[in-house]
């Protein structure tokens, strides 16, 4: 099974996006309503160019992104609107 084919399995979802490459992502919900969305971008030749994770609270308003590739630079809190 090719990179492509992993992806779009693993993934479920998927965007094209300029050049060849890919937005791909997964949803996973929380026990408290709140929910993850896992993106990876990928270029042509199906190689990660940027991964990170975003959580969305109960009202489906993201509240945090933390990219882990290529950098993982940790957990980033947004502010809330009030």
């Amino acid at each position: 099974m090719g990179k492509r084919e992993q992806n779009e399995k693993k993934f479920g979802r998927w965007e094209a996006l300029a050049r060849g490459g890919r937005r791909y992502w997964l949803e996973v919900s929380g026990r408290h309503g709140w929910k993850a969305r896992y993106i990876k971008e990928v270029d042509a030749d199906e190689a990660t160019v940027r991964f990170w994770q975003e959580i969305y609270d109960d009202a489906g308003q993201l509240v945090e992104v933390h990219q882990k590739y290529p950098v993982d630079s940790g957990h980033r809190k947004l502010k809330r609107r009030s």
